[in-house]
């Protein structure tokens, strides 16, 4: 009786395998450490300041989002997004209110991230 790795062909056994590393994997959008981190320092100002309490990350196929409650229990009030299909257009990342309004578009996470920074100096 002989094994079978001796009768198949090496060529043969990898056919699915070549196949599945032909076709990629959809890829996750994410967050990177250092967009990660202007975000977090940004967020624990505002939870010391007693503005915010909560927080959501999702990396989506197309996107990611942070999103920040001020209860755990509502709808968030700002979407931070990583949008790459928009990198050469309005800008790869975004700032959104909970009614869904645009309040900045732009290139560089801090410069986006200002809108909100500035409302915390206001009040």
């Amino acid at each position: 009786m002989s094994s079978m790795s001796g009768d198949a062909d090496p060529g043969e056994s990898r056919g699915p395998e070549r196949i599945a590393a032909a076709v990629p994997l959809p890829s996750r959008v994410t967050f990177n450490r250092l967009e990660l981190n202007r975000i977090l320092n940004l967020y624990g100002r505002m939870v010391a300041a007693g503005e915010w309490r909560d927080y959501a990350i999702d990396f989506l196929k197309d996107k990611a989002v942070f999103s920040i409650f001020r209860r755990a229990s509502e709808v968030p009030i700002y979407r931070i997004e990583k949008d790459p299909r928009l990198a050469r257009k309005q800008g790869i990342y975004s700032v959104i209110s909970a009614g869904g309004l645009i309040l900045r578009r732009g290139h560089e996470l801090e410069r986006v991230l200002l809108v909100i920074d500035r409302k915390l100096a206001v009040v």
